[in-house]
């Protein structure tokens, strides 16, 4: 599975961000691209320690939950976990720029270090965070055609 780590899969990941304007148009779901960027964010800031958000309960135990949020396909309009759901409209470059600075951070960080818990999955390693990301951020983009 894709690691954000790999470089090859971060470097297509950040050409395809590179390549959203502000009116792109989703295939899917209610975000606009402004609030999809702030919502790929707030995940990504949570693994660098940024952000710590609500406890979370879960339907599922954690474990159970984290291995096929990481494993399985994410159907379109999967439910979001609410401190992540993009409420308002956000500065488009200024939400694209702070994701592209945030992955190179989040890239440079040591996938055997001790990582943030998440709200939703619980204890997280670096490989977990890498491989949920990588994959959040595919099926975003793929959301708005690139």
């Amino acid at each position: 599975m894709a690691l954000l780590h790999n470089a090859g899969v971060r470097n297509a990941i950040r050409r395809r961000i590179e390549s959203l304007q502000p009116d792109a148009a989703r295939k899917w779901g209610r975000m606009t691209v402004d609030q999809m960027l702030w919502h790929v964010n707030r995940p990504l800031a949570e693994s660098l320690g940024e952000y710590t958000g609500p406890p979370a309960t879960p339907p599922i135990p954690r474990k159970l939950l984290r291995w096929l949020a990481l494993n399985l396909p994410w159907p379109r309009g999967a439910r979001t976990r609410p401190d992540l759901v993009a409420a308002q409209h956000h500065d488009f470059a200024a939400e694209k720029l702070r994701l592209l600075d945030a992955i190179e951070r989040f890239a440079h960080r040591d996938l055997n270090a001790v990582w943030p818990r998440s709200a939703g999955f619980g204890e997280m390693r670096g490989e977990h965070w890498s491989r949920l990301h990588a994959k959040h951020l595919d099926h975003h983009l793929k959301q708005f055609g690139v």
